[in-house]
């Protein structure tokens, strides 16, 4: 087929919906929650939602720029851990037609959230949540699983956590998302064993109880051959 047919053909098919959403997770009084964002426009005009974002060809260099730049304008953090979660599409997700979306998780503490003081923009306990655009209470639920069974082996609850923890706040970090209490003597003993933090030699702040001692990762999220959980 001659190009100028070719071109003419690819005209007339239908583009997709090409975007990108990102689960933002912290914690913040014992509670795993998610920012969600009202959505201004139709289609679910009023209805809760992921932030997220159209992917800009001329200035997304691929699907994580395009995560990383909506993080900058939403949620007003750099440095941020966010892993690539799965792709959603089909032509049921979206009313205005076809759609595909790359979806993320994004982990911080909940001090590095710089959001808008707003009634359309909230911090939600996973645990109870308004109903979601689009197929988001999907992608949600996806998330969470991720975190929970990699959670498990891996030091990825941490990424909850400023920088600089103390061991009951890394252990409430695990037990948020795994869902479980673990006992505090087996808990500490796996930790030890996996080698995975250092002391920062300092200790907490924290005046109304004696003060703690201070870790930090050794290396970014780091893989275990065995649960940090109660089955471990």
């Amino acid at each position: 087929m001659p190009m100028k047919e070719i071109g003419s053909a690819l005209r007339k098919e239908s583009l997709p919906i090409l975007t990108v959403d990102v689960v933002v997770l912290t914690l913040d009084n014992g509670q795993l929650q998610v920012l969600l964002h009202r959505r201004p426009n139709a289609p679910f005009a009023g209805a809760w939602a992921l932030p997220g974002g159209f992917v800009r060809v001329g200035e997304d260099s691929d699907t994580l720029a395009a995560i990383q730049r909506v993080l900058r304008s939403k949620v007003g953090a750099t440095n941020i851990y966010v892993e690539q979660l799965a792709t959603y599409s089909g032509e049921m997700r979206d009313p205005r037609g076809w759609s595909l979306s790359v979806a993320y998780i994004a982990l911080l503490p909940k001090s590095d959230l710089q959001i808008v003081d707003s009634p359309d923009v909230a911090l939600l306990d996973t645990k109870s949540l308004p109903e979601l655009a689009f197929d988001h209470a999907l992608i949600l639920k996806d998330a969470l699983a991720r975190l929970r069974g990699k959670g498990a082996y891996s030091t990825l609850p941490a990424m909850l956590l400023k920088k600089e923890f103390t061991l009951s706040e890394l252990q409430l970090a695990y037990e948020v998302v795994l869902g479980e209490k673990l006992d505090t003597s087996a808990f500490r003993r796996k930790v030890g064993d996996f080698e995975f933090l250092e002391k920062t030699g300092s200790n907490s702040s924290e005046l109304s109880k004696r003060p703690a001692r201070l870790f930090r990762l050794k290396n970014d999220v780091q893989m275990f051959d065995r649960t940090l959980g109660r089955s471990g």
